[in-house]
């Protein structure tokens, strides 16, 4: 069973040993103040599920959920769901599992945690012993694959390479911090960094996102360009020195930053040389994520999966 929790839509899927996915179900995540009007959208995804003739054959449940999240005690505080503080979803939706006959272990992990699980698992990851996997989205987020195990860490926050500072002097980060790369690469940064320098949409009511500036940036706009270079440059450090510090050989990188393709792949590509200078990452390949939307689900399933894996079914890395 994977259940993925997010700002916008809680969905839920069961998922076999090679990944495909069945009875495949989603909910849009309430926009209440009620902790358990949030809880019951996730009750019924469960119902869905359970509704499956292949209920009974779950072996473990795999929960992926935005963050942060403290999965030593299987809480969650999602920033998009104001609901949600020191919400203990580990325990509620194994009570709700049990209520519905399937007393199966489960796992809480982050969204980026998760996404990690599914590339090697089953994307651009797979075959890589030591991995970075990224999300680039409104957020940066990530998660570490050492030794072919995931590495989530004692909270579960291990691999959250969005608040490692890459500018000592930078602008404050919302987590508290300075200079952080979610400050400056992520979606809203690059957007709000190109507005202030005087970038505006082509067109009166246009796009002023970072999809927007991506698109201008294709066509050659001089400040549209420098931010997404200066966001590049932004993950290359913290690539380079995540890599240098646990020896990871891979950066794989999804979220709708990502979607932009090389107009934030180039910069990244181009100033990792500046940054992966010792000869063990040198190597240091930085790919797309491939699983696109299903990263979530399959995520959640994989973590379950090498996380829990006692349950009796081949392990993600089979």
């Amino acid at each position: 069973m994977a259940i993925d929790i997010g700002g916008t839509k809680i969905a839920g899927a069961l998922v076999h040993p090679d990944g495909t996915m069945t009875a495949t179900t989603r909910r849009p995540t309430p926009p209440s103040r009620d902790a358990d009007t949030v809880m019951a959208a996730v009750t019924e995804v469960i119902a869905d599920l359970s509704g499956s003739p292949l209920w009974p054959s779950a072996v473990r449940c795999g929960i992926g959920s935005a963050g942060p999240v403290d999965s030593s005690r299987g809480t969650v505080s999602p920033v998009n769901i104001g609901a949600w503080r020191e919400f203990p979803v580990l325990d509620r939706i194994t009570e709700e599992l049990a209520a519905r006959g399937a007393a199966v272990p489960a796992v809480l992990a982050g969204d980026g945690v998760a996404m990690t699980a599914a590339e090697h698992w089953l994307g651009a990851a797979r075959g890589h012993a030591n991995a970075l996997c990224m999300v680039v989205s409104t957020g940066v987020g990530g998660g570490l694959i050492l030794n072919n195990q995931l590495h989530p860490g004692p909270t579960g926050n291990a691999g959250h390479i969005g608040h490692i500072t890459v500018a000592f002097d930078g602008d404050p980060c919302v987590c508290g911090s300075r200079g952080c790369v979610e400050s400056i690469a992520s979606g809203t940064a690059i957007a709000g960094w190109a507005r202030a320098r005087g970038w505006t949409p082509a067109e009166p009511g246009g796009d002023a996102t970072a999809a927007g500036v991506a698109a201008a940036a294709e066509a050659g706009d001089a400040v549209a360009l420098a931010a997404f270079d200066r966001a590049g440059r932004a993950l290359a450090a913290a690539i380079a020195a995540t890599a240098t510090l646990v020896e990871t050989d891979i950066a794989v990188i999804g979220g709708g930053v990502a979607a932009s393709g090389e107009t934030l792949f180039a910069p990244i590509r181009g100033h990792l040389a500046d940054y992966a200078t010792l000869s063990f990452v040198q190597g240091l390949k930085v790919v797309p994520a491939s699983l696109g939307t299903h990263a979530g689900l399959i995520g959640a399933a994989a973590a379950a999966t090498m996380l829990l894996p006692q349950a009796g079914t081949p392990t993600a890395t089979a």
